[in-house]
């Protein structure tokens, strides 16, 4: 009973009933109220994800909570597909590459900044890293950069026979990841930068109750998240339409706000030394967010017959190039500190800048 008195519990309970009661729908009132519930109920996710990945054992509860966000991300992007119909046919590729920029320079400069600035420098497993990023770079040329060049389609789509090989390579990349990940290579995925307190922290042993319990709000965590969050879509595409800021910023804000449970739960890991799980939550994001959401939403169009825009402009590509190598020089050596931490950050401000003030 005393689990259930929990704040991460109660509060997807209060987010589920404000959903139904209608009201977001009709007051800005409520509609401030849905947002702050929103970012609580992500917080909730977070906790409850954190129980699971305890139980179920690294590096199992990262891709536990990466796949978990990726479902977030899919659902919110093929209801606002579905609802908006042609006018919503670059959500997929603005959100992914938006959340893949955030992630990038954002959670993981985040992470290399905090982490140098408490620990000063830290170790992880390069080699890890390594195949995060081959297959990182990999889907990424395929997903979002082939299509800008390709003539089958004129436009920056693919035609049907492309699209179905690059979803097909993007499953094929993803699930080789997975297994090296968690058969051929675990250990590399394992974190190795621990102190005491951190130890002590982990030691602790969650019941089948608690893990049970977790699981499920998990669950309803993040359901209500994908329905507030689309619930409230028009009303950040409206706030940002009416300061004359462009539209693809609602990508951006969508990407942020399905990330934040990633985010909080890296940089926890990052200020407690244990930057190895950072980086697996960080990179296995970023694969998850592409490798799973481009075929999901491209299967989605093809039965309902929707276009699907995915190729990048020359700027966004060059962006995201110097992002990817950025990210490959200051993970090469295995070990951190904080200056790559800072210019991965001016990339991410470079990022959004750029996007305001084109």
């Amino acid at each position: 009973m005393k689990q259930l008195l929990q704040w991460t519990v109660i509060i997807p309970i209060v987010s589920w009933l404000l959903f139904f009661s209608g009201l977001v729908d009709n007051s800005s009132i409520f509609q401030v109220v849905a947002s702050i519930l929103l970012i609580l109920s992500v917080m909730s996710a977070v906790h409850h994800s954190e129980i699971i990945a305890e139980r179920v054992g690294e590096p199992y509860g990262t891709i536990i909570l990466a796949i978990s966000i990726t479902v977030i991300e899919v659902s919110i992007i093929i209801s606002l597909m579905m609802s908006e119909g042609a006018a919503e046919a670059s959500l997929a590729r603005d959100t992914v590459y938006a959340a893949t920029m955030l992630i990038l320079n954002g959670i993981i400069g985040l992470c290399l900044f905090i982490g140098g600035l408490r620990h000063y420098e830290q170790n992880f497993s390069s080699s890890s890293v390594t195949i995060g990023l081959v297959s990182l770079v990999s889907i990424i040329v395929f997903t979002l950069v082939v299509p800008t060049f390709t003539k089958s389609v004129e436009g920056s789509y693919y035609s049907i026979p492309q699209l179905v090989f690059a979803s097909g390579a993007c499953l094929v990349i993803y699930a080789a990841f997975l297994f090296a990940q968690t058969k051929r290579y675990r250990h590399y995925f394992l974190a190795n930068g621990t102190d005491g307190d951190e130890e002590a922290e982990h030691s602790i042993i969650i019941n089948n109750k608690t893990f049970v319990t977790s699981l499920v709000f998990l669950l309803v965590s993040l359901g209500i998240v994908v329905l507030l969050a689309k619930t409230l879509s028009p009303t950040i595409e409206s706030i940002i339409v009416s300061y004359n800021l462009p539209k693809s910023l609602v990508g951006v804000v969508i990407a942020a706000i399905i990330l934040l449970p990633e985010a909080v739960a890296a940089i926890i890991a990052a200020r407690k030394n244990r930057l190895q799980t950072s980086l697996n939550l960080a990179l296995g994001s970023a694969l998850a967010s592409i490798g799973l959401t481009i075929p999901s939403v491209a299967a989605v169009c093809f039965i309902m017959d929707m276009p699907i825009i995915l190729g990048l402009d020359i700027k966004s590509i060059v962006l995201m190039a110097l992002s990817v190598f950025t990210v490959m020089l200051s993970l090469s050596r295995g070990k951190s500190n904080i200056v790559y931490g800072v210019v991965l950050l001016v990339n991410l401000f470079a990022f959004i800048f750029l996007m305001i003030y084109p």
